[in-house]
């Protein structure tokens, strides 16, 4: 074989890789990261400390050549004693160290930790020591592995989860995690490389991005080189395999960034899943934030809450579909959601009809048009939901 013949096999295998992927199993385990330094508690400076609520800054990753910090608050219940649960809250695209979303989880008993990504400070303002904007080009322009914003928010975020577990008022053994939107994608890289979680909640953010999302116009214009950089250490997709936690996984059937089809070869490589799947859920952070199903959840696996509804099985024969399910609580209703469009799925129109509940089995006929996409939702008298997968129909 020549040298040349060498060379364009070698390429064609690098191009398959970067098409299809990896299987879970062949990524690296712990990618660019050190997770033995990350998994020790980083140094913490306060700056103002109260009862319920800290702000402080902890060290962050050395970024061109210098080190860097990570503004954040700290919350935690006014009347509570002993070891308590504990997240950690990772923002989206535009967002912060939110101080309203820790003091929720706090209200609900967790000790919350939400950090900025965004190398800024309190004000919002930017840090002279922080790390990479969380912007188009830290995210995916940086010359080196530890340049990119990925790098340095996956490794803030394992030092969040370093801090916590390290507090003398956390239980290490109850440590949970939920992103929104870029932090849904943060989540999933971190299920996938810290072993501490005991349960994640990614929110509209997955894997996949770099065959479908709305970034596809960025990996096209990407270097060919830089774009299989990007994707061998920062895609979801090559961690997510590995995460043994429960994970809840919550979107919107016409999410913008992050579709449908790569939504669900995401949350397929999950070995421990379940799935909310919103018709038009709206984008956002105070929206990523709100669904009940968050809560219930994560009390499900580190309070020993009542849980979310469980989908069995799911059997279609021709035009019928039965779900089976068992509940913690009573499924009070069920509904069928569909839709006979094709193209981009943001811009699909889903139509909703009820669906018959007899004990734990749900059952429908579904349209004759063809081609169609249908889930079905079951809602408890928590008004928590929880959907099966969609299924594409072409015949």
């Amino acid at each position: 074989m020549t040298d040349c013949s060498r060379g364009l096999i070698a390429i064609a295998a690098a191009l398959f890789l970067l098409i299809f992927g990896n299987s879970p199993s062949q990524g690296k385990d712990a990618g660019p990261w050190d997770l033995e330094s990350l998994r020790r508690p980083p140094k913490i400076t306060a700056i103002q400390t109260g009862k319920t609520l800290t702000s402080l800054y902890y060290e962050g990753e050395p970024y061109r050549g210098k080190s860097t910090r990570v503004f954040a608050y700290l919350a935690r219940p006014a009347n509570a004693d002993g070891k308590l649960p504990a997240m950690v809250l990772v923002h989206g695209g535009g967002g912060t160290a939110f101080r309203e979303w820790a003091e929720r989880w706090a209200k609900r008993g967790y000790v919350a930790l939400a950090m900025d990504l965004a190398g800024q400070g309190p004000d919002r303002k930017r840090l002279p020591d922080g790390g990479p904007p969380q912007d188009d080009t830290g995210k995916f322009q940086a010359d080196a592995i530890r340049g990119f914003w990925s790098y340095h928010a996956v490794a803030d975020v394992i030092r969040g989860v370093s801090l916590l577990a390290a507090r003398p008022d956390v239980d290490a053994d109850r440590l949970g995690i939920t992103g929104i939107s870029w932090g849904g994608y943060l989540t999933c890289l971190v299920a996938g490389l810290d072993d501490r979680l005991k349960v994640a909640v990614p929110v509209y953010g997955c894997g996949f991005i770099h065959q479908n999302s709305a970034w596809n116009g960025t990996f096209a214009k990407m270097p060919v080189e830089k774009r299989m950089l990007w994707v061998d250490n920062f895609e979801p997709s090559r961690y997510l395999g590995r995460a043994r936690m429960p994970m809840l996984f919550v979107n919107g059937t016409n999410d913008g960034a992050y579709p449908l089809d790569s939504y669900q070869k995401s949350y397929r490589l999950v070995r421990e899943r379940s799935l909310c799947v919103t018709v038009n859920m709206p984008h956002g952070h105070p929206q990523g934030w709100a669904p009940v199903e968050i809560g219930l959840f994560v009390d499900q696996h580190l309070c020993e809450g009542k849980p979310l509804a469980k989908i069995e099985s799911v059997k279609r024969d021709g035009g019928r579909v039965e779900v089976k399910f068992s509940a913690g609580v009573l499924v009070s209703s069920a509904a069928l959601h569909f839709t006979p469009d094709t193209g981009p799925w943001k811009q699909r129109k889903w139509r909703t009809r009820p669906v018959r509940v007899e004990n734990t089995t749900a059952r429908t006929e579904l349209p004759k048009e063809r081609p169609l996409v249908y889930f079905l939702t079951l809602t408890d008298e928590r008004k928590a939901t929880v959907s099966t997968e969609h299924e594409v129909l072409s015949e």
